[in-house]
């Protein structure tokens, strides 16, 4: 398979994940005449345009000429049309893919579709489900639609696997992929779209090596709109502000999610937290899965105790990531503790050529 060809899909996928993530302001007439297609697909006039600063504010207006706020999306009739419209699209397109041209169609899946998906989920959807205000944070289905990862499919079929479309096939996802392109999320009704600005800063790290990236910033809000709106992130899992901007021992010691602890405590430091924490070293033992390190087993609270460790693969940074891990407070190696993470006994983990 070319090497160009995978170049070219990688190429396309970073042009993509870029303008789903774009922090620059939207070009609202470009976002609006593409909307106003889509509408005209299915025999509708254009609607009227509410802007708004961000989901939050979107969620909880209810614009002029609309009976509901866009909370109530998955009930609208209009989103259910512009899916099924997005679907047939995507089946007539998937129609024009020779089977000559299927590897080609397996590679720009997992080097676009897949990484793109993901990256959305991670960076985009984490501020919508906490705009929601249901308890299970559940979103509708309509934001599937919304996604780049599809359009970016058809979109490297087309340029890096030489997949040809019909006129009217590459009408309707240019419109998509034009809307795309200029805006954030939108809610569409009959007579009026809700459509949101883009965040003002947004902060990922990337995370594995098809480009694949997550919320992260360990100063400040990983993304903030221009109402103040903004949502905190450690390496991709969302956290209350105080673990990003003020981190203390009392706070982790009263927080009830131990994932939302774990965040905090890599924060603060390992080394800083143990020392502040005042905990107590019971043993230490060079590491058998991971040689030239060591293991350290501290006493913790509430009959835990805490196995810290040195991560055994190099981060993209260069560095080796030291963490803790909570066991059982019964017990006292810290070559037991490290079995007990992975259900080995201490002598199979010390068989381990080199854990990751």
């Amino acid at each position: 398979m070319s090497v160009l060809v995978q170049r070219e899909a990688a190429d396309i996928r970073e042009q993509w994940l870029g303008r789903a993530l774009s922090t620059l302001p939207t070009d609202r007439p470009a976002a609006e005449a593409a909307i106003s297609g889509i509408y005209g697909l299915i025999g509708l006039s254009p609607p009227r345009f509410h802007w708004v600063s961000s989901p939050l504010t979107a969620l909880a207006t209810v614009p002029p000429g609309s009976r509901a706020a866009p909370e109530r999306v998955a009930e609208w009739p209009l989103p259910a049309r512009f899916a099924s419209l997005k679907t047939e699209l995507c089946r007539h397109l998937d129609s024009q893919v020779r089977w000559a041209q299927q590897p080609l169609y397996q590679l720009i899946h997992q080097m676009v579709l897949f990484p793109l998906q993901r990256s959305v989920g991670s960076a985009l959807l984490p501020p919508l489900r906490q705009a929601h205000s249901s308890a299970d944070r559940s979103l509708p289905t309509w934001y599937n639609v919304q996604f780049v990862s599809w359009i970016a499919r058809y979109d490297a079929l087309r340029r890096a696997a030489g997949v040809v479309f019909a006129a009217e096939q590459r009408r309707q996802l240019d419109l998509w992929a034009a809307v795309a392109a200029s805006c954030h999320w939108w809610w569409p009704s009959e007579h009026v779209c809700v459509v949101s600005e883009r965040p003002v800063a947004l902060r990922t790290e990337v995370c594995d090596d098809n480009g694949e990236v997550r919320l992260h910033h360990h100063d400040g809000p990983a993304i903030r709109y221009a109402d103040g709106w903004d949502l905190h992130a450690w390496h991709g899992t969302q956290v209350p502000s105080w673990v990003i901007t003020d981190p203390s021992v009392d706070r982790i010691a009263n927080e009830p999610n131990v994932e939302v602890r774990r965040c905090a405590i890599e924060r603060l430091g390992w080394a800083a937290y143990i020392e502040q924490a005042g905990l107590r070293l019971v043993s230490s033992a060079p590491d058998p899965g991971n040689p030239g390190f060591e293991l350290r087993l501290y006493d913790m609270r509430r009959n835990t105790r805490v196995l810290l460790a040195v991560n055994g693969s190099v981060e993209r940074d260069g560095h080796r990531r030291q963490y803790g891990l909570t066991v059982p407070g019964h017990l006292d190696d810290p070559i037991d503790a490290a079995g007990w993470t992975y259900g080995l006994s201490a002598a199979q983990y010390s068989l381990l050529q080199r854990r990751t």
